[in-house]
């Protein structure tokens, strides 16, 4: 998620250096300062928006981001800024996170059994001294009476020098039962060191289930000799499952987020059909050997593309991510986008009517 901005920092020159921390003291304001109720960034240029997801209430349409942040729209297009979500959480104490000052990265928001499961991860940053917990809530229509969030607490938490992994970025799919036996929640997660990770969950979605299930779903290549306390150049994190058909997605951004014009963030993808993988791309390579098909990266509009996520809504498949506005200064923006998927069903993200207008050519052709 954010630990890019620091990678190869012992090359940089000081004029490099400086640029970097102005980006860190920049994404520093979205988590710590975004979470405050008077706080509003400037979305006249687009859509200010962090590791986004979304999640549909009746006709509406929740929007979560990093620090907290929640907005609604009916369209997925013009969208409404709410009161965020708490995030100054009591139970990260200093034991977990050293110099915890409140805040949280790339939530995770789903909903199970009546109720509505937001993930989240407070961290620090290029370490992998992080958590993931877990709140719930009732309803996401602030005007209810009911609307209050529970914080459940932490559900995992990666030490350095004992974990060679991240507890970020954390994502869920619940995989439903049949008949009488109950459904299986699995939670993702992770960014650089040794990749992605897939764990069991419990039946109440806010533990591991015991005994504990890992596995290791996709990692990139890392530079040999590196000290574990580095995150190393493996460059993977921010992983998103989906179901369609007999297959799961595995979504993963690869490269480097948060350096505004500078990144080179990008999405691609792999499949299974076990939720548990190997997860292949489009030529068979396995994405824990990194593997990946492309799916979205620097275009003409955004120096990167990123931290996705993936949803069917009202007939459709709508890619969710963040994308770095080269006619904004690089800030990070909200990307909402079609998804159209091929004979052999691999996904392609419409970003402009040419693609639209080959795409019903195509479509006419098979027919």
């Amino acid at each position: 998620m954010l630990h890019c901005i620091f990678k190869k920092r012992i090359d940089m020159d000081f004029r490099k250096s400086k640029k970097w921390l102005i980006v860190c003291s920049f994404l520093c304001s979205i988590l710590f300062v975004s979470a405050q109720p008077n706080w509003q960034p400037d979305d006249s240029k687009g859509f200010t928006a962090h590791d986004p997801v979304v999640i549909k209430q009746d006709s509406t349409f929740y929007l979560f981001v990093t620090g907290g942040g929640v907005a609604k729209s009916t369209d997925l297009e013009n969208w409404t800024r709410l009161n965020p979500v708490p995030s100054r959480l009591e139970w990260v104490t200093n034991d977990i996170i050293p110099g915890y000052r409140g805040g949280y990265w790339a939530p995770d928001i789903q909903f199970y059994n009546g109720k509505y499961y937001l993930y989240y991860s407070p961290s620090a940053f290029a370490k992998n001294t992080s958590a993931i917990g877990v709140m719930t809530n009732t309803t996401l229509d602030q005007d209810s009476p009911d609307y209050k969030w529970e914080d459940h607490g932490m559900i995992v938490q990666s030490i350095p020098g004992r974990d060679f992994w991240n507890a970020i970025d954390a994502n869920v799919y619940f995989e439903r039962g049949w008949g009488r036996r109950g459904g299986t929640g699995w939670l993702s997660f992770g960014s650089f060191w040794g990749g992605i990770k897939l764990v069991k969950l419990d039946s109440t979605m806010t533990a591991l289930a015991e005994p504990q299930e890992w596995y290791t779903i996709a990692k990139q290549e890392r530079t040999f000799g590196m000290p574990d306390t580095d995150p190393g150049d493996g460059t993977i994190e921010a992983p998103f499952i989906y179901h369609r058909q007999q297959y799961y997605y595995l979504f993963v951004s690869l490269d480097y987020c948060c350096r505004g014009l500078e990144s080179t963030y990008n999405v691609v993808v792999g499949r299974s059909r076990d939720i548990r993988g190997p997860y292949f791309d489009k030529s068979g390579v396995p994405m824990y050997a990194g593997g990946g098909t492309y799916v979205a990266g620097p275009n003409e509009d955004y120096a990167g593309i990123g931290h996705c996520a993936v949803y069917d809504f009202d007939g459709k498949t709508w890619f969710v991510a963040h994308g770095y506005d080269k006619q904004d200064q690089g800030r990070s923006k909200l990307i909402v986008k079609e998804i159209s998927w091929d004979r052999a069903e691999w996904p392609t993200v419409i970003f402009d009517e040419e693609q639209v207008e080959n795409l019903d050519q195509e479509i006419q052709i098979e027919k």
